[in-house]
């Protein structure tokens, strides 16, 4: 009976998720904001005021493939020319990022120096879906959707690694200089090898037939499988899903997944990411109706102002290295990925995964859901008329969005 129950509420939650993404394209509010409203009404109907949004869930089911996926369609060969400027703001930037917040919600929100370590690199994950979804949907291509796209799942994977260093530390353990070099090398090392093994193993089977369905099945084991296995070794899995993905996405075409087996391959994933992120956004909607935010207001304005400051902080100085290179940013790209710089999945997944001998760990949860919030609300509401004001969406190409089907 329970099983039923499961298997009624995601059929309704998928229904729902499609006539959202219908009516938001027809209204031209973005599809994120339509999931998290239509999860704040469904939360008020018994039947979904329980469905379980857990760290477990995200963290081990949704993440792997909208990773996964979003690695799939990026071409290694492009990537690599951008790499010094992507890996600069994945890790440098995330840091200045994680540093601005954690001081920030120590000495202006009172925290313990634990729980605003903690928060900061948590809450440091950027999740653009906003950002890509608008760039999709007008056909945008091109150097700013690569940086945007590929600086986010890199940086998820260091603030992955950053938290789980942290909650080491959090836990009583001590960890000398070294110490933390050699975790990090293994955390990092261990999931790309992950990945990479076995993508890599993956693709030498799928040589042997040219079943696309058998090659998709390939690709959900690749996705999933490096995940787990990486995480089995407390490794990153979420740098083995990229990996993985990098790997399939340029090397599958090389004899291993035919042109019409990677249409097969490419539809399939671009659907199962249309599901991952309608169950999560309708599950923030959700979480959100349950919260209480009246105790929190004070260090959720705080918060959420320590997050844009350090956003900038990552993006702009990052930038500014490279000014005088081949690889300038533009001002205009370096606002877009200043606002675009998003929160969503993962920081929820690392809040709700936090133990509760942390100090303050469900204020910790609920600042995150409110951060989260004003990202989804007030920068996904605002990223298409930005990007129509800086010239990345045509006018027309935004009137035509109207009419289309996929979010």
């Amino acid at each position: 009976m329970q099983v039923t129950i499961q298997i009624e509420r995601f059929l309704l939650l998928l229904l729902i998720s499609g006539v959202v993404a219908i009516i938001t394209r027809r209204v031209r509010v973005p599809y994120t904001v339509g999931l998290v409203v239509a999860g704040v009404i469904l939360s008020l109907h018994s039947f979904f005021a329980d469905v379980p949004f857990t760290k477990d869930l995200i963290f081990n089911v949704l993440l792997p493939p909208l990773v996964f996926e979003a690695a799939l369609e990026i071409r290694w060969k492009e990537l690599r020319k951008e790499f010094p400027v992507v890996i600069l703001l994945a890790t440098i930037g995330v840091c200045l990022s994680w540093g601005v917040t954690a001081l920030g919600m120590r000495y202006f929100a009172g925290w313990e120096w634990i729980s605003a370590l903690l928060f900061g690199i948590l809450i440091a994950a950027t999740d653009p879906v906003s950002v890509i979804a608008a760039f999709k949907e007008a056909g945008v291509h091109g150097r700013l959707r690569l940086l945007v796209e590929s600086e986010s799942l890199l940086n998820d994977g260091t603030a992955a690694v950053g938290f789980g260093v942290m909650l080491v530390i959090a836990s009583g353990s001590s960890l000398s200089a070294g110490g933390v070099v050699k975790a990090l090398v293994f955390t990092i090392g261990g999931g790309i090898l992950s990945g990479a093994l076995l993508a890599g193993a993956l693709m030498l089977l799928a040589k042997r037939t040219e079943d696309h369905l058998v090659k998709i099945a390939f690709t959900v084991v690749a996705a999933y499988g490096s995940f787990l296995l990486a995480e089995h070794f407390h490794c990153s899995g979420i740098l083995a899903s990229l990996t993985a993905g990098l790997v399939i996405g340029n090397v599958g075409p090389l004899g291993a997944i035919s042109p019409k087996g990677r249409v097969a391959v490419t539809a399939f994933w671009e659907y199962l990411g249309f599901v991952a992120n309608s169950l999560i956004f309708l599950g923030i909607g959700i979480y959100l109706s349950r919260s209480n935010f009246a105790g929190i207001v004070t260090p959720a304005i705080i918060a959420t102002l320590l997050v844009i400051v350090g956003r900038a902080c990552a993006v702009y100085p990052c930038a500014a290295l490279f000014a005088s290179s081949a690889l300038r940013v533009q001002v205009r790209h370096q606002h877009v990925l200043f606002w675009g710089g998003l929160r969503g999945a993962l920081a929820l997944a690392l809040a709700l995964g936090l133990p509760s001998t942390v100090p303050g760990q469900e204020m910790i949860v609920s600042v995150a859901f409110a951060v989260v919030a004003f990202s989804i609300f007030v920068q996904g509401l605002t990223m298409t008329p930005l990007l129509k004001r800086i010239g990345e969406i045509p006018q027309a190409d935004h009137n035509q969005q109207a009419t289309g089907d996929h979010p």
